[in-house]
């Protein structure tokens, strides 16, 4: 599975950092991408000692882009997590 692959994939060479979660040259969500790439041997730490990675996209439109793990909008999942978090008597 290439996502997960310890070498990153040529086609990533030319990926450019989107300032925001969408290809920057169509606006395409991550989930339209045509191909993935997650570089998870080179972490990096944020400000709140978190891990973080660069995850790389190939757009349908041929574009390759980047951008950081925790710049990815919440999910409906990580939102429930989230308010379980702050209050543990509720359920999942």
């Amino acid at each position: 599975m290439e996502a997960f692959d310890p070498v990153p994939p040529e086609w990533t060479q030319s990926a450019t950092h989107a300032l925001e979660f969408f290809c920057p040259r169509c606006g395409a969500s991550n989930y339209q991408a045509k191909r993935v790439w997650i570089n998870r041997r080179a972490p990096a730490i944020d400000e709140e000692y978190r891990r973080k990675w660069q995850e790389f996209y190939q757009c349908e439109c041929t574009q390759v882009w980047w951008a950081w793990s925790s710049d990815r909008p919440p999910t409906e999942l990580s939102e429930r997590y989230r308010q379980s978090q702050e209050n543990p008597e509720s359920e999942l």
